[in-house]
């Protein structure tokens, strides 16, 4: 389906890929993985075009239908949710127009014309029937419900939705396209359990072939066959799904320390003996053989241990016991999202937040630190609570990762801003691009930086492990863990918060809207 040889690709000094070759056969469901900033999504860009490779050849199948959802889809102004779903089917409704049209001039034809128009209508209504035309309503709303955007409203206008509800409108119309190859990063964010339970089932009943980035975990080993890990500018294959790639890897990886322990030991015992005999005339020819056996020797090198990410939060002081209260709290906009709803926060809870997309749960948030009013009733912060905040939003600035930080820091030196962003996992290339060419995981871990200089005892977080890679997503969860103050996190990852908190709120308890 598609076969990719000897790509290499870099920016500036940075190796993004080195000799790449990546093969996928019809009907394999592969997991592209790695760490943060290690050119998956580059290398997405790569093979559908987006961004010219240096070197090498990128060749699909013949006939091949790709279809791909990358990180930054955008849609146009003016369009409902219904009318993008059915551009999936636009070449059907263009048949259909070229039949209606067909009918209309039987009106005013001769017999010829009339018994090729009736072949050519036949062969058009065969077309339709055979692909399911009759049934793109039903079709358009299974799958909408299946990914949440059943209760958003398909008549809602695209330029209302937040950047997650785009995304799931993007998502649908490309899975209702059935392209014989589909590329998908970063799938599961923006969605919630129920949803990414619907997508696992879709995809492993998939029988395309289909690539996606992800760094979910039991959302990879449900619906993978194949596994390509980039690192260090290498793409590796493996067979099997996640967990069967991490054991092979972890295999591989012990057996080359091992050889390059051995190796070490083994040169080291050669240079002594040169070291000692290349002088004596008795000996100077064996010592000039082991020279020889040296030159030749083809040398293991271990690759390079990348930083691996830190999080730390720093606790201020004890705030009152109760650090947030609601009283007949009623959370929305122009209409209400919720029933009224009484609620404490009490100091050193930990309070994951759940539910389906749509409820309300950024919302709280907001409510909850004072950002947006109360739509009814009322929401009170306790006086002595200093709140850091996480929000979804990249940071889509010109400046660089070590100007984002400096300039919220100015009393901090340079390299004070350049170890702690080193602390969050960023290499020194990353710490000197702009903000708005970083990945979603990289420009995660800067936002999080940000966070970490700043002494806080209410620790507010909504949904920080979209895009953070597995390394980072572990050491997230030790912080809030550790974390003394009082910690309130939107996910919809229940693997990552269940063993950190305290409670767990589900908003579908408060909503007014049928589920």
């Amino acid at each position: 389906m598609l076969n990719v040889q000897n790509v290499t690709h870099g920016y500036g000094e940075r190796q993004i890929l080195d000799n790449a070759s990546f093969r996928m056969k019809k009907g394999e469901h592969i997991g592209l993985v790695g760490a943060n900033g290690e050119g998956k999504t580059t290398f997405l860009n790569i093979i559908t075009g987006k961004t010219p490779a240096d070197e090498g050849t990128v060749t699909w199948a013949k006939r091949a239908t790709v279809g791909y959802l990358d990180q930054h889809s955008v849609l146009e102004k003016g369009q409902t949710i219904r009318d993008v779903l059915r551009g999936a089917f636009k070449h059907m409704y263009e048949l259909e127009a070229d039949m209606l049209e067909m009918y209309n001039k039987m009106a005013d034809c001769s017999d010829d014309e009339m018994a090729q128009l009736m072949e050519d209508v036949g062969d058009i209504q065969d077309i339709l029937d055979h692909s399911g035309f009759y049934t793109i309503d039903s079709k358009i709303e299974e799958y909408s419900n299946g990914l949440g955007l059943g209760e958003i409203g398909l008549n809602r206008d695209v330029t209302e939705l937040s950047g997650g509800q785009r995304t799931k409108v993007l998502l649908t119309k490309l899975l209702l396209e059935n392209p014989t190859i589909l590329i998908l990063d970063e799938p599961t964010n923006h969605l919630d359990e129920n949803h990414i339970r619907w997508l696992t089932t879709f995809l492993q009943n998939y029988e395309n072939a289909f690539m996606l980035v992800s760094h979910d975990v039991p959302f990879l080993n449900a619906v993978t066959n194949v596994i390509y890990h980039i690192e260090n500018a290498v793409l590796t294959r493996y067979k099997g799904n996640y967990n069967e790639f991490m054991a092979m890897y972890e295999l591989k990886k012990r057996q080359l320390e091992q050889a390059y322990e051995k190796q070490q030991k083994e040169i080291a015992h050669l240079e002594d003996f040169i070291a000692r005999n290349k002088a004596r005339v008795a000996t100077s020819n064996m010592a000039k053989s082991r020279q020889k056996k040296l030159d030749k020797m083809e040398i293991i090198e271990l690759a390079k241990e990348k930083p691996k990410p830190t999080f730390e939060f720093q606790y201020s002081r004890a705030p009152g016991k109760i650090v947030v209260e609601g009283k007949d709290l009623v959370l929305g906009y122009d209409s209400p999202l919720t029933r009224p709803v009484n609620f404490v926060v009490e100091r050193g809870q930990k309070i994951a937040i759940k539910g389906v997309n749509g409820l309300g749960k950024s919302t709280l948030l907001k409510t909850m630190l004072g950002i947006i009013p109360a739509y009814s009733g009322s929401v009170e912060l306790d006086f002595y609570a200093e709140p850091a905040y996480f929000e979804q939003e990249h940071i889509a600035s010109n400046k660089t990762a070590l100007y984002e930080i400096w300039d919220m820091y100015p009393s901090m030196t340079n390299p004070a801003v350049r170890g702690v962003l080193a602390k969050c996992g960023l290499t020194t290339q990353h710490i000197e691009t702009q903000c708005k060419v970083l990945s979603g995981g990289e420009n995660a871990k800067v936002r999080l930086c940000a966070i970490m200089l700043k002494a806080m005892n209410l620790l507010v977080l909504d949904e920080p492990t979209n895009h953070l890679d597995i390394q980072a997503k572990e050491s997230l969860a030790k912080a809030i863990k550790d974390f003394k103050g009082t910690v309130i996190l939107v996910s919809h990852e229940p693997e990552f918060y269940q063993d950190i908190v305290t409670d767990i709120w589900n908003l579908e308890d408060w909503t007014t809207k049928i589920i």
